[in-house]
């Protein structure tokens, strides 16, 4: 499957500002990015730097008055889709060093308090059922909510709310997931489904050795999505990260099936 991307925003700037900007799809193994082209309003500084885990490119941008950013990309994606209730859980002392960071706590996922809550609720699940069936908990339990949540906004504020947006949604089931002992991670995303349209948020699981990507909203499917960047939640893969003041003026997400 092929899908077509089209990305504009448009922030002020009151000074020179140095902006970490990450809306680009990644050029990865399972999605090729066969055309892309992105333009930037007139900047002193541009420079590309690898993201978290060399999945996909951050840059800087260091710009003053009115910085507008003009993404368009063609990506086909080419993921190797699996039954992730069929996959079974790492143990622990069995995972690659690399997925251990994504067991611990973070800012916004604060899994040492879901412990006991995980044992209870999910404990007699097995393999990578137990992780579809938190992912299943959170839809029945939860309102898509747009404004309710802001950058401040915790699993656990989100978790006691039971309403919030796809990040806070993505939150949840990371922090549902390391609880359990299973690595988790936040993947930002352009995927087909998602209304209202944006730049959206999901969780991505190791299971059976393997990254799997998993909505909780139930809005966009693994097949659908293309990846843009990950991390240990939302502060690392957030599109536009400003070192200043930066007033949003406009921003839009267009994704739809390459013609």
């Amino acid at each position: 499957m092929k899908i077509d991307i089209h990305t504009e925003i448009a922030y002020r700037l009151a000074q020179p500002t140095d902006i970490l900007l990450q809306l680009e799809a990644a050029a990865i193994p399972e999605q090729c990015v066969e055309k892309a082209h992105i333009e930037v309003s007139p900047h002193a500084h541009f420079a590309r730097v690898p993201a978290q885990d060399g999945i996909g490119e951050r840059i800087w941008v260091r710009a003053e008055g009115r910085l507008l950013v003009s993404y368009r990309a063609t990506v086909s994606l080419q993921r190797l889709l699996t039954e992730c209730a069929d996959l079974a859980i790492v143990p622990p002392h069995q995972l690659p060093g690399e997925t251990v960071q994504y067991l611990m706590a973070s800012r916004y996922c604060p899994a040492d308090q879901f412990q006991s809550f995980v044992a209870a609720e999910f404990g007699s699940i097995d393999g990578g059922a137990r992780v579809l069936a938190m992912r299943d908990w959170i839809q029945r339990n939860f309102r898509y909510v747009p404004g309710v949540s802001n950058t401040e906004t915790t699993a656990a504020d989100t978790f006691i709310r039971r309403e919030g947006v796809c990040r806070d949604y993505a939150h949840v089931l990371i922090t549902l997931a390391r609880a359990a002992g299973i690595p988790a991670r936040i993947a930002s995303v352009y995927a087909l489904g998602v209304e209202p349209q944006d730049f959206h948020a999901v969780a991505e699981i190791f299971l059976g050795g393997e990254w799997h990507l998993l909505d909780a909203t139930g809005m966009a499917t693994e097949a659908e999505m293309a990846k843009i960047g990950i991390g240990r939640d939302a502060a690392d893969v957030a599109f536009l990260t400003a070192f200043g003041e930066a007033v949003m003026e406009n921003q839009s997400v267009s994704v739809k099936p390459a013609q």
